[in-house]
C-alpha cells in the first residue's frame, strides 16, 4: 500500500459516517449540505470534514456546499461502493448468521451470495436467504459465483486452514473475523476486524467518564 493511501486510511474511516448523514439530507429533500453541518452532526472540525470529501475529487460551492447527489456518488465511487462486490461467508455461526443478515450491506454494493459451513445441519439450508453450502464445494461454488471476497468467521483454530483454501479457489480479499493474523500471498489483501478493540475503547471511554465524575 502506498504512503498516500496508509495517510488516507483515518478519512476512508470516517467517509461512511459522511454518507449516512448525507443521505438522511437528500431523503429531505436538500440540495445541497456544508461540510460545516457534517462536522456538527459528528462532533468534528469542518477542516477535517472538508480535507476527508478532497480525497474523492469531488469540490464544494461557496456559501452552497456540496451537491448531495453528487457528493453521494463521489463518496460511493471513491470506496467502490458504486459496484456490486460478490462475496461468500464462510462459517453459518452466531457471527456469520448476523452478518448476513445485516441489511446495510446492500446499500453499500456487497452482495453475500453464499455461505459455506461443515456442519451437516446447516448445509443445504437458508440464513437470511443465503444458501448454505458445504466447505467442500467452495471451490466449485466461487468460481460459478464469480466471488472475490470472503467473510471469514469461522472459529479461530481452523482459520489458516480455511484461508488456505480460499486463496486456492481464486479469492483475492478476505474479511477476516477471527483473532488470527492469517497467512496469505502478496496478491491476497486481508482486513482484520477486531471486535475486542472496539469493546476495549468503549470500556476505557467509560472508566474516563467514571474519573471525571
Amino acid at each position: 500500500m502506498s504512503k498516500q493511501k496508509i495517510s488516507a486510511i483515518p478519512s476512508i474511516r470516517r467517509l461512511p459516517s459522511y454518507l449516512h448523514i448525507i443521505r438522511q439530507y437528500r431523503d429531505e429533500g436538500q440540495e445541497y449540505i456544508s461540510g460545516t453541518v457534517i462536522a456538527q452532526e459528528l462532533r468534528l472540525e469542518p477542516i477535517q470534514v472538508r480535507k476527508d470529501l478532497a480525497i474523492t475529487g469531488i469540490v464544494g460551492k461557496p456559501k452552497k456546499g456540496y451537491p448531495v447527489v453528487a457528493l453521494m456518488a463521489a463518496i460511493e465511487h471513491f470506496l467502490g461502493w458504486d459496484e456490486v462486490q460478490q462475496a461468500v461467508l464462510i462459517g453459518a455461526g452466531n457471527l456469520g448468521t448476523a452478518l448476513a443478515g445485516y441489511q446495510e450491506f446492500q446499500f453499500h454494493g456487497l452482495n453475500i451470495c453464499a455461505a459455506f459451513d461443515q456442519n451437516p445441519a446447516k448445509i443445504g439450508t437458508n440464513i437470511h436467504g443465503v444458501p448454505v453450502f458445504s466447505l467442500e464445494t467452495l471451490s466449485h461454488q466461487v468460481s460459478v459465483l464469480g466471488a472475490s471476497i470472503a467473510v471469514l468467521t469461522v472459529p479461530s483454530p481452523y482459520a489458516q486452514e480455511v484461508t488456505d483454501q480460499l486463496v486456492q479457489s481464486g479469492i483475492t480479499a478476505i474479511w477476516n473475523f477471527t483473532n488470527v493474523k492469517l497467512k496469505v500471498p502478496d496478491n491476497v489483501i486481508v482486513q482484520r476486524e477486531d471486535l475486542t478493540s472496539g469493546y476495549a475503547m468503549l470500556c476505557v471511554m467509560m472508566n474516563a467518564r467514571k474519573n471525571d465524575e
